[in-house]
Parts: C-alpha cells; sequence; structure tokens
C-alpha cells in the first residue's frame, strides 16, 4: 500500500494516494461523501502494523456546520464494469495539488482492526446480496417458467404445448434454486442474529454467540455469493434462449450477482480466514459447538421420522464429511499450513453445504410442527419440507464430494509448473 499521511501539527493529516474500485465514490446524489483511507504514517512499521486510518471528506465541514472548500481529492476515472452498472465505480485520487486533509479514526497504525468492525459487517452484507439477487432471479425465472410453453407434458394427455413449469428438468433447477435460497437466507439471519446476541448478552452466552458470528461470517459471505452465481446461471437456463438476450432483464441478475464473490476480501480469503483463524479457535472447539447443534438436529429429524428420516440421513454424512476434513486438517495443516490452505476453498463449499442444509432442515421441522399443530397454512408449510427434502437429495450428497479436494494438501498444485500451465 503507497498512499501516505503526513502529520500537520494541529491534529489534521496531509493524505496522499489513490484508492482504487470505490463503490460510489464520486457522484451528487448527496451534498457531501466521507472516505475512509487507510494509509502509512512517516516511520510505520512494515506490513498491516503500520496502516493507519483517516476520514477524509469531499468538502471540508465548517465549524457551524456548514460546508467549506472543496478537499483534495479528484475522481480519476469511472471503471467499465461487468455488471452492476447503476453503482459508479472510481478510481480517487488524493493530495494531486498539496494534500487532501483527513482525520485520524483511533489510534495510529491500528488501522486494519478498526477497518474490520465495518468489513466484518459488510461481508455479511454480501452474503445477503447473494440472497437478495437469488431471490430477484428465482422469481423472474418462475414467472417465465409458467408462461412460456413448449413440448407437451411428458406423460400428459393433451398434445398442446405445456408451461415450460410441469417438465420434470425445470421443476429441478426450480427447486435447486429455492432450497438453496431459503438456507442461505435461513444462515444470513442466524448469523446476524448471533452478532446481535453478542452484544446484548454478557459472559459466557455473549462469547460463544461472538464466537459463532465470527464461524459463520466467512461461510455467510463465502458459500451464499459462490451459490448465488450458480443460482442466477441456472435462472438464465431457465429461460434457455431467451435468458442470453438482454431484453429478457435475467441476464442482469448473472452479471450484477458476479461481483459478489470478489469483494470485501475474495472468497478465496474467506475459505483461508476460515481454515486459518476460525477453526482451529479453542482448538476446534467453536467448530465442534456448531457441528454439536447439527447432530442435536439430525437427533430431532430421526425423532419424526417418516420423510424427514431421510433427510437426517443425508445430513449426517454431511457431519461426518465434515468431521473428516477437520481431522485431516488438524492433523496435516498444523505441521505445515500449506496443506490445509491448499483445500480451503473445498473446505468452505463443504461447510457452507452442510450449514445450509442444517437450517433447511430446520426449516422442515418447524413447518411440520405447526401442520402437527393444525396450521391451515398447508401450501406454505409442506413447500418448506419439501425444500429440505430436495436439499437433502439432490445438494447435501455434494458435500461428500468436496472432501478429496480438502484433504489432497498441495503437492499436486506444487507440481503444476508455470511452464506447465502455459503450455496448450
Amino acid at each position: 500500500m503507497r498512499t501516505k499521511a503526513e502529520p500537520q501539527g494541529d491534529g489534521t493529516y496531509k493524505i496522499f494516494g489513490q484508492k482504487i474500485f470505490i463503490s460510489f465514490g464520486e457522484h451528487d446524489m448527496a451534498d457531501n461523501i466521507v472516505h475512509l483511507v487507510l494509509a502509512r504514517l512517516p516511520g510505520a512499521p512494515a506490513g498491516t502494523r503500520g496502516i493507519s486510518l483517516f476520514l477524509v471528506p469531499k468538502f471540508m465541514v465548517n465549524e457551524d456546520g456548514s460546508l467549506g472548500e472543496r478537499n483534495d481529492v479528484t475522481c480519476v476515472s469511472i471503471e467499465h464494469k461487468m455488471g452492476i452498472h447503476a453503482s459508479p465505480t472510481c478510481v480517487l485520487s488524493y493530495g494531486d495539488n498539496g494534500g487532501a486533509i483527513g482525520f485520524l479514526v483511533g489510534e495510529e497504525h491500528q488501522g486494519l482492526r478498526a477497518m474490520f468492525t465495518m468489513m466484518n459487517s459488510a461481508r455479511i452484507a454480501v452474503g445477503v446480496q447473494g440472497v437478495a439477487i437469488s431471490d430477484a432471479a428465482y422469481q423472474k425465472a418462475l414467472d417465465y417458467a409458467q408462461e412460456r410453453r413448449q413440448g407437451r407434458e411428458i406423460g400428459g394427455a393433451s398434445h398442446e404445448p405445456a408451461p415450460i413449469i410441469v417438465h420434470p428438468d425445470v421443476r429441478r433447477m426450480l427447486l435447486s434454486m429455492r432450497s438453496q435460497i431459503e438456507a442461505m437466507r435461513a444462515l444470513a439471519l442466524y448469523n446476524a442474529a448471533a452478532i446481535d446476541l453478542s452484544r446484548a448478552l454478557e459472559g459466557d452466552e455473549a462469547e460463544q454467540w461472538r464466537e459463532t458470528a465470527e464461524l459463520l461470517t466467512p461461510i455467510t459471505k463465502g458459500w451464499c455469493t459462490d451459490v448465488g452465481v450458480e443460482i442466477t446461471s441456472t435462472a438464465v437456463q431457465v429461460f434457455g434462449g431467451m435468458g442470453f438476450i438482454e431484453e429478457s432483464g435475467v441476464a442482469q441478475h448473472f452479471r450484477d450477482m458476479r461481483i459478489a464473490p470478489i469483494y470485501e476480501g475474495t472468497n478465496g480469503i474467506q475459505a483461508m480466514d476460515l481454515v486459518g483463524r476460525k477453526l482451529p479457535v479453542r482448538m476446534g472447539g467453536v467448530m465442534g459447538d456448531h457441528l454439536a447443534k447439527i447432530k442435536a438436529t439430525v437427533d430431532e429429524l430421526n425423532a419424526v421420522g417418516g420423510e424427514l428420516g431421510a433427510v437426517a440421513a443425508s445430513l449426517a454424512d454431511g457431519v461426518a464429511a465434515v468431521e473428516t476434513a477437520n481431522a485431516w486438517i488438524f492433523e496435516h495443516g498444523l505441521a505445515d499450513p500449506k496443506q490445509a490452505i491448499a483445500g480451503a476453498t473445498p473446505y468452505l463449499g463443504l461447510l457452507g453445504t452442510v450449514t445450509g442444509g442444517w437450517f433447511s432442515a430446520r426449516l422442515a421441522l418447524a413447518a411440520h410442527a405447526e401442520l402437527a399443530a393444525g396450521s391451515d397454512d398447508v401450501e406454505y408449510l409442506r413447500a418448506k419440507i419439501v425444500n429440505a427434502r430436495f436439499y437433502a437429495t439432490h445438494l447435501l450428497p455434494r458435500a461428500a464430494g468436496y472432501l478429496p479436494g480438502v484433504t489432497a494438501g498441495s503437492a499436486l498444485l506444487d507440481e503444476a509448473t508455470v511452464e506447465g500451465l502455459a503450455s496448450v
């Protein structure tokens, strides 16, 4: 990082440098814009320990609250992006005309820690973006599947073209989308609730919820956005050829969604954080607590039995896959962290898939309880159970498929030389 800050002796600093990929870094929708800028002070330690955080307004603010002179911060370009075209993404330059005035936030050299107060919340928000865009794409696909007529219904008596929603593969795509969206939504809400409870409670309870929130945040950000790309792509597929045409509107969701696995820390970074920092907490104790909750849900499903028994079996298999992965990482990753990090992304997919299956199962249990209590909202509640059964049958088996990638280690990756990768 090359941005630097020079103290002025009056509590202010002059900022010099650039920031790139700044969403809404320049616009005329507000009278003022306040930028948070990471920069290095003279003599700062190397690496992340030498970064400080500064508040840099677009316009200086007078003592009476009115806006004063324009600060020395300039938008020097607008990025031409694949998606999210409604959000101007800017390159900002600070200090081209003498230095942008900034104000220190927190303590010197503690900027990254201060920034992460915002970053973790932002990462959950990006996960919610994955849920939101996925659901918008699903709603479009669902409407189109009921309107578009093509092909006869298999096994049906009519010789007329049928709405494509009657075709098994289209229903498979819609159920795949819907069951994952509901699991993602539940995960994001649970993650947010964990943060709220960590702040509202005290003592051991607060600490347990804080640990839960820390564990789930990379899953919410990483898994929900990876799945979001899959879901929005599936929505394009439901539309068929019309999905590839901009006028249908569904292509925009795919384009807009593609940024989410990238920003606020790429999903590869989320995976490394999960394996390198979150899994080892309390020597795996936090992860153990998480899996214990999932096992308790398996017991509840088995107690209900019937159609939920198959959900229990699939979820139990998923937990077993996670435990196998955890054991391998602790055995090999402690001696050589590279071995664990090499399989971090498959591990994120594994844990996300199983955690999503847990929430899907909990929704089904809640729906079953309401039906047993005599609720007349039968169609809605039955849909929750169908979702869970589909997730358990079609999606949870993916967990076992992630496991070899987790336990393969880095040896094969090391064999792939630059020359070998370049040969075609």
